[in-house]
């Protein structure tokens, strides 16, 4: 660690809106942390008082001031920081560090960015400047221009030839930016654009390609690690934050997902990163071609899923780099034991689900698309793809059971509805199954990789097999208890029932199928089904904790909890 530093300015996010959410409030939450335990003295910036990190004890002092060049240099004025760390408030204080350092404002104070170089941040954030970074090292990315006027932008797409997507430079959760298929798209999405910022990006559309993100850390001693991959479930054309995402990757073959880590580790090194970013590419379905769509030099929503996805705290880390440390100076949060080089290995499914609340918004449009509406998001976990699913669409607020046995919900044309994605897609998609649309008619419509449509399909069939059995509601009233367990026990109910919880379905779900809630309160429904398979044994198992917490002694509650 760099003795010299003794005070450091954490710039916040600012106001909690959408399109930035408390992914921020827990980054900058985690480098204070941080700071604290190495004892440095932490001034914070943030205006927004519904937020951990401005909590009374976790920084030394709080400015409720806006994350402005302006009230940031009065600040800096009045408390001399050694350090100021930027990547740690999403695009809002990563835009004011970049001003602050152009306009000489750090330089007049004495005060040294921590961790990553603002260089190498303006390197990510000018598209012309990124890449012509990339070219530099031979890694592809998508073909575009950087316009200032809207005559550029058509120019631009005349040149590349629809369809295209307009990118709003240095704007955060894809505001302003959209597909265009004709000129009269074209001219309103640049409009919109233009509003956000004075850079406007004209690419060559890849929609229906595959999108996928890593998660990389570096120190200044040019150590580097990928700590989380994931894969969006939706193809390219929908926002990252719009999209259910899965981690790790499940599609990717092995040659991919190593060739596009090296490609990672390789980007950082070249631009220079210190602390943790996240890359962006895009992958072609059908051949191994690839192109890089962005990186961000900074702490991300995709970040804070990965720190609670693997138990490897990004943002902690990412701080204590930023200090001076190398990644072979510091310890494994979780286990305490091993160092922080070693890269996590998941033997579970995390799945990312987004939350909207458009409902609330009169005459907003219900479309997906690449600028995020999302207003929030659910983590789930899980044995499989099908369990963590079928949990997180439990736990999103909408009133779902799970990807199927939900209330009833109508749709006039389901083939556009598939094509033309909505906030309530996933629930289109367990329609179209159930209807009939077989996987080929979906992917054709969706894009969406045959792998999730067949785990998808899995669910439909265990949902249709327990709706064969709905005469156990009936039999259960006329048998007597220990002959209805005796039939309950046979090989074949008991295999369904105890397939329907390992891949996710909730006893009420289950209740539902097999007709209880015909007969009986839906919450006891649901206690029914509890109180069948428990007298069956169908639990789950703690062998593997007990091993785990035999390791580990200090994590057992946590293990416990974990896997129960």
């Amino acid at each position: 660690m760099e003795k010299e530093i003794k005070k450091v300015l954490l710039l916040g996010s600012g106001a909690l809106k959408i399109g930035q959410a408390g992914e921020f409030d827990y980054s900058g939450a985690q480098a204070l942390k941080a700071l604290k335990e190495e004892g440095v003295e932490s001034v914070l910036i943030n205006p927004n008082i519904a937020t951990v990190q401005t909590s009374e004890g976790v920084a030394d002092k709080v400015y409720f001031q806006p994350v402005r060049p302006e009230f940031v240099e009065r600040v800096i004025e009045k408390e001399r920081p050694d350090g100021i760390l930027l990547s740690f408030g999403g695009q809002t204080a990563l835009n004011c560090g970049v001003e602050l350092y152009q306009s000489g404002v750090l330089e007049k104070y004495g005060v040294k960015v921590l961790g990553t170089p603002v260089q190498a941040i303006i390197d990510t954030e000018d598209r012309d400047l990124f890449v012509k970074k990339l070219d530099e090292i031979g890694v592809k990315t998508i073909k575009s221009e950087a316009c200032s006027t809207v005559e550029e932008v058509q120019k631009a797409a005349a040149s590349l030839g629809f369809p295209v997507i307009l990118r709003a430079a240095y704007a955060l959760g894809g505001l302003g930016s959209g597909f265009c298929d004709n000129e009269e798209q074209l001219l309103t999405q640049a409009e919109e654009a233009f509003s956000f910022s004075p850079q406007v990006l004209v690419e060559k559309s890849l929609k229906g390609w595959k999108e996928i993100e890593y998660e990389v850390v570096r120190d200044r001693f040019d150590n580097c690690i990928t700590v989380c991959n994931m894969e969006n479930f939706d193809p390219l054309g929908i926002h990252t934050g719009e999209s259910i995402v899965v981690a790790p990757s499940q599609t990717l073959s092995n040659a991919e997902y190593h060739k596009l880590r090296a490609l990672a580790i390789k980007i950082i090194r070249h631009i220079g990163i210190v602390g943790e970013c996240n890359v962006q590419y895009a992958l072609d379905p059908n051949s191994e071609d690839y192109r890089v769509i962005e990186v961000n030099a900074r702490l991300s929503r995709s970040s804070a899923l990965a720190s609670k996805a693997t138990g490897y705290p990004l943002a902690f880390v990412a701080a204590k780099l930023g200090l001076g440390y190398g990644l072979f100076d510091l310890k494994n949060s979780v286990t305490k034991t091993t160092s922080a080089f070693f890269e996590p290995a998941l033997d579970y499914v995390v799945v990312k689900i987004p939350r909207w609340d458009l409902t609330k918004f009169h005459g907003v449009k219900r479309e997906l698309g690449s600028a995020m509406k999302s207003v929030g998001e659910v983590m789930s976990v899980g044995r499989t793809f099908e369990e963590a699913l079928q949990k997180g669409l439990r736990m999103i607020g909408q009133g779902m059971h799970g990807f199927v046995e939900n209330h009833e919900i109508k749709i006039q044309d389901i083939a556009k509805s598939l094509h033309e994605p909505t906030d309530m897609r996933i629930f289109v998609v367990s329609k179209a199954l159930q209807i009939g649309y077989t996987i080929n008619q979906i992917h054709e419509l969706t894009k969406i990789d045959r792998w999730f449509l067949e785990k998808l399909k899995h669910l439909v069939d265990i949902d249709q097999q327990l709706r064969e059995y709905s005469h156990l509601s009936e039999v259960s009233e006329y048998m007597e208890p220990s002959e209805f367990m005796e039939y309950l026990s046979s090989p074949e109910v008991y295999q369904l029932l105890h397939a329907a919880k390992v891949y996710g379905f909730s006893d009420f779900q289950i209740g539902r199928a097999i007709g209880l809630e015909n007969r009986m309160k839906m919450e006891q429904a649901g206690l029914t089904i509890r109180k069948w398979r428990k007298e069956l044994g169908i639990v789950p198992t703690v062998n593997q904790i007990d091993t785990l917490a035999a390791e580990y002694p200090a994590q057992t509650n946590y293990l416990y909890l974990s896997y129960l």
